[in-house]
């Protein structure tokens, strides 16, 4: 948790003053009892109505003061809590935003979601609760332990006995519920992720009759929530009961030895009464402190999580942040590879192997092979998506790792293989890469693109509210406006990541087309149709991460099986 203690710097007034205010409601609390004894042993027993007025009359005032003091400090603390946890979700999401591809993979899109989002507002929720319960159960306990020895010495000898058997079953809840608070995020997550999963792939789920198999392993993982969460909850549960029991039984052995105190002569009726009322006080912040340290064992619980994600470091690192003025000579290609290798965190086996290649400004490249080949991750080394774990990347004669992210990537224009548009407007997708696209530059990438006809049918064509995700187009219609999304703002390089994959025969062809009359970019075509790449300047041929042929389309069928193997396969 004291890692997480630099975004509270903003809100230190707020839970300076917070706890304050807390601190004059609990002195109300504690003289309360002590004015209402004297106004039994006094007022009522010597029929004094002035006397039983004038304390009565404080005692509404010692309320009025901390019913004040009660909503100050809830407002303080609610202001911190909030600021803390904006602070946190800022900070956090802006850490995960510097993530490559490599830290996405390893933490999955549903335990991040729920870090950012559960455990943040648990951790808000337990800062709350501290600062509107670090001044008054402290005080509380020690101030009413006080003023009950102040009334009878022998009598608080209950109180040794009460404070251990409290303190007793505090630490046997906590050591039961803590491993399963841990447990329980992770299920939570797990439930996460197979909701995310079913939702988002409900066409497919539904195509092939798996509703039933997928409820299955829903109910299985809510189950497991389920009983994690009702364990944890039931030990949890527990606290309040034996406590009060403890409390209940010390109250009654607090009448019965005050009783015989009262009889005697050598205690009042008032002050039985206001040790009575001290020790429900001892018992209720005994019983708060407790609750306490059971939710802070959950606040550090997620803290551990969310400070997981802070410890780690993007694997793909920012070496110049500066913009590099560039020298283009004649002759400098604008992308090399040399003797480029790369494998994944999780895998043993290299992705690409010994990656030798030259790309010449303006020129066609196309990337072909079959699935698992290496295509997509040979161009995500481009743009540093990944680091290559050998050898070197060039763009324009310099190292891809001596450029800022914003200088490297504002030269790329990207299409992924899964077409991802955003809510907002048509106009707001479009221009992702340059914020200021006139319309004659929207109108152009539109019509490169293929996408012309059905953008000109929409209501209030870019104004269109596209949905989350783009759901209200079609796969080969997102396509065609990620590849316009790409093209505003005319970028250096173009990579097509088989981003023509739900297009047609005819679109695809057309789309070729136009891209290579109507821009002068660098293009890399990623595809497993041979008929997408063939008119390439240049075709680089995959295999199991292996460079197995380079060359034009006629060469290649005379030179490499594989591409002639894969052509045959789709054109005969």
């Amino acid at each position: 948790m004291r890692k997480l203690f630099r975004f509270f710097k903003n809100y230190k007034k707020e839970m300076w003053v917070a706890p304050t205010f807390k601190l004059f409601e609990t002195v109300t609390d504690i003289f309360i009892p002590m004015i209402v004894a004297n106004m039994i042993d006094i007022g009522v027993k010597n029929n004094d109505v002035k006397y039983i007025a004038i304390f009565g009359g404080i005692v509404i005032l010692l309320n009025i003061v901390g019913i004040v003091s009660a909503i100050l400090c809830q407002r303080y603390a609610a202001k911190a809590s909030a600021g803390i946890g904006y602070e946190l979700r800022k900070g956090l999401y802006e850490h995960i935003n510097t993530f490559s591809h490599a830290e996405l993979d390893k933490f999955g899109t549903a335990t991040l979601n729920n870090r950012i989002t559960h455990d943040v507002q648990i951790i808000r929720n337990g800062v709350a609760s501290f600062i509107r319960q670090v001044m008054r159960s402290p005080f509380m306990l020690i101030g009413a332990l006080i003023m009950a020895m102040t009334i009878d010495l022998k009598l608080s000898l209950i109180f040794l006995v009460v404070t251990p058997l409290i303190v007793g079953a505090v630490l046997v809840i906590l050591k039961l519920s803590e491993p399963l608070f841990d447990r329980t995020q992770k299920n939570l997550d797990r439930v996460s992720e197979i909701s995310r999963e079913n939702l988002q792939g409900t066409r497919v789920i539904r195509a092939f009759n798996k509703q039933d198999y997928e409820e299955k392993r829903f109910q299985v993982a809510s189950m497991r929530l389920r009983k994690s969460s009702s364990k944890v909850t039931n030990i949890s549960a527990l606290l309040t009961p034996i406590t009060s029991t403890i409390i209940n039984f010390a109250v009654i052995a607090v009448i019965w030895f005050g009783g015989v105190q009262v009889n005697i002569g050598s205690l009042t009726q008032g002050q039985t009464i206001a040790f009575v009322n001290y020790l429900v006080q001892i018992g209720t912040a005994l019983v708060t402190l407790a609750n306490m340290v059971v939710r802070f064992i959950k606040v550090l619980n997620c803290a551990k999580r969310v400070n997981e994600v802070f410890d780690t470091q993007p694997s793909v690192q920012e070496t110049n942040s500066e913009h590099l003025e560039l020298e283009k000579q004649k002759g400098t290609p604008k992308i090399e590879f040399q003797n480029v290798s790369f494998s994944y965190s999780n895998s043993s086996k290299p992705a690409v192997k010994n990656l030798s290649l030259k790309i010449m400004p303006g020129e066609t490249i196309g990337i072909i092979g079959g699935t698992g080949s290496g295509k997509s991750s040979v161009v995500n080394l481009i743009p540093r998506f990944y680091d290559a774990s050998e050898g070197k990347v060039f763009v324009d004669g310099v190292d891809v790792k001596n450029y800022s992210f914003h200088d490297l990537r504002s030269k790329i224009g990207i299409v992924p293989q899964k077409a991802v548009l955003f809510k907002g407007s048509l106009r707001e997708n479009l221009r992702w890469r340059k914020q200021n696209a006139s319309a004659e530059e929207l109108n152009k990438a539109v019509k490169i693109s293929q996408s012309e006809e059905f953008v000109n049918e929409l209501s209030g064509k870019y104004d269109f509210k596209v949905q989350a995700g783009g759901k209200n187009f079609s796969g080969g219609q997102r396509q065609r406006l990620t590849i316009a999304r790409a093209l505003v703002g005319d970028p250096e390089i173009l990579i097509l990541d088989d981003s023509a994959s739900a297009l047609d025969f005819a679109t695809d062809a057309a789309l070729r087309k136009a891209i290579k009359q109507d821009i002068d970019s660098t293009i890399i075509l990623v595809s497993q149709r041979a008929n997408t790449v063939k008119n390439s300047d240049k075709i680089v041929v995959l295999e199991n991460g292996n460079v197995v042929g380079i060359g034009k389309h006629n060469d290649l069928i005379a030179s490499c099986p594989v591409y002639k193997e894969i052509y045959d396969s789709q054109t005969k």
